[in-house]
């Protein structure tokens, strides 16, 4: 599924028009972003999942190209852990 197609099912399930849904999806989306991006705060919604900022530490690496032995900086990257709800949904 895309965002316009979720934006869709959104729409039809709350009974909205898809510009509504699509400003909610936009909201949720630059909230969460500017969450973690900004604070590194996480994002806890219940039975759904956690989103958050993980810390990858520094580490050796190999250039693909060259096959030279690189150094991959400490960098932060966005993470997300399914919840309960979710994670039966899936099953």
């Amino acid at each position: 599924m895309n965002k316009t197609e979720l934006i869709a099912v959104i729409a039809n399930r709350a009974q909205v028009t898809q510009k509504v849904a699509e400003d909610v999806l936009e909201a949720f989306t630059s909230t969460v972003s500017e969450t973690l991006g900004r604070r590194g705060e996480k994002v806890v919604v219940t039975g759904f999942g956690t989103f958050e900022v993980r810390n990858r530490v520094k580490r050796t690496g190999k250039n693909p190209r060259t096959g030279e032995l690189i150094t991959v900086p400490e960098q932060k990257s966005p993470a997300f852990r399914a919840g309960k709800l979710l994670k039966e949904a899936v099953k």
